[in-house]
């Protein structure tokens, strides 16, 4: 399990395509300190299994699956990543449970610049609108944080400048892509009640 709070400020080394998978190799001294093979890290939100550690870096294989539903396939050389690693038993929750299962893509809509911080306004795929909640929690790009506005097809959050400067977040344009992972509680929720409606009367849910 993850909290969506960033470690490191991650590069990506190398890219090898083997058939419609892949074998990525990226630079993170801090995420690597205490890393062995077939620990878990976060990239962009991705949990990876390591395969191999040295130097300050790391390699993970991606498998087709995630390369087609999340950013990792548009990975190049010298790209910057988000990364973490996994939170210990009794650590601090310091942003939300995230799994490292990304739910779909987006792009950035639009960035308005504040004082102090910046509003960065995202679009919503069709299929997980109903997660998103203002005011609830969503991982972009492996980023814990608050929705500040959510509609039928966009919704909006507010970054810091921590934020702005310690993840991709800050680098991210209009008409890039990030990853998305709506909160695990809400979709477990659903999948209950939906359970529970198509479940007869008095039936035994034992």
């Amino acid at each position: 399990m993850f909290t969506g709070i960033i470690e490191e400020l991650g590069e990506v080394l190398a890219v090898e395509r083997v058939g419609d998978s892949a074998l990525l190799r990226l630079r993170g001294p801090v995420v690597t300190a205490d890393a062995a093979h077939g620990d878990s890290i976060a990239v962009n939100g991705v949990c990876l299994t390591v395969t191999e550690t040295g130097d300050g870096a790391f390699t993970a294989d991606v498998m087709a699956e995630t390369l087609t539903r999340s950013n990792l396939g548009e990975l190049t050389p010298g790209s910057r990543v988000n990364l973490e690693r996994p939170t210990p038993v009794g650590g601090r929750l310091g942003g939300h449970i995230v799994q490292g299962h990304v739910d779909g893509t987006a792009a950035v809509l639009s960035r308005v610049p504040g004082d102090q911080w910046e509003a960065v306004t995202f679009s919503l795929p069709e299929g997980l609108a109903r997660y998103v909640v203002e005011k609830g929690s969503i991982t972009v790009d492996g980023v814990s944080l608050t929705v500040t506005e959510a509609t039928g097809d966009r919704f909006a959050v507010g970054l810091i400048p921590t934020t702005l400067d310690l993840t991709t977040l800050g680098r991210k344009q209009p008409g890039d892509t990030v990853n998305l992972e709506v909160d695990i509680i809400a979709k477990y929720t659903e999948r209950l009640l939906t359970h529970r409606e198509r479940t007869p009367e008095g039936a035994d849910l034992r």
